[in-house]
């Protein structure tokens, strides 16, 4: 009897795993099949400029603080830096856990690759500064005109990397997670880096 149980289970907790990459994988294949020169411009120009958006704005911030020799400024400029710099540490190190091949690696019949990545796939690194960038900007300034375009740039930046096929849906929820994670985290790090700078 507790053989048939556990064949049972095993075979359930199977047939949910494959029925979920199934559906990850057609979502995927959909996003990435989007056809428009519009959409396929959109996703390769955000995916190659979010690196430099994400550390480029704390460090204009940065500069900009210090010519106008604003403590504030600087120290929003810190925390949004290190919110930034954390969720690439922690996606770093979880990839290579991790260690999940590259969608258009494991189904190129089906995931064309728009770009080629060399690490591994989970989580998404540019989703997790994206939305580490974007909910560190909402928390320091919680204004509609900042919350709007740093969400849509936020989702922009993960779905752009699904349609170039370069990540799967849950590598960009991961990274989205990821993300907003430490920009929350980092407001408390950030206090106390504030002490020990801006005394």
């Amino acid at each position: 009897m507790n053989k048939r149980i556990y064949i049972l289970v095993t075979l359930t907790v199977f047939c949910a795993f494959v029925s979920a990459q199934n559906w990850e994988v057609n979502m995927l294949h959909d996003i990435n099949g989007w056809d428009s020169q519009f959409i396929h411009d959109y996703s390769k120009f955000i995916s190659k400029t979010e690196p430099y958006v994400a550390l480029g704005i704390p460090a204009v911030m940065g500069v900009v603080g210090l010519i106008k020799k604003d403590k504030q400024i600087q120290q929003d400029a810190l925390y949004i830096g290190a919110s930034v710099v954390g969720a690439f540490a922690v996606t770093m190190g979880l990839k290579y856990i991790v260690n999940r091949n590259r969608p258009y690696e494991t189904w190129p019949d089906m995931i064309s690759p728009r770009s080629t990545e060399p690490d591994p796939s989970f989580p998404s690194g540019h989703t997790a500064s994206a939305f580490a960038l974007a909910t560190s900007l909402c928390i320091k300034y919680p204004k509609w005109y900042v919350i709007a375009p740093s969400a849509i740039y936020a989702v922009s930046v993960g779905v752009s990397r699904m349609h170039e096929g370069v990540h799967y849906p849950t590598d960009v929820m991961a990274g989205a997670l990821i993300g907003a994670g430490c920009a929350v985290g980092s407001v408390y790090v950030t206090k106390w880096l504030n002490k020990v700078l801006f005394r």
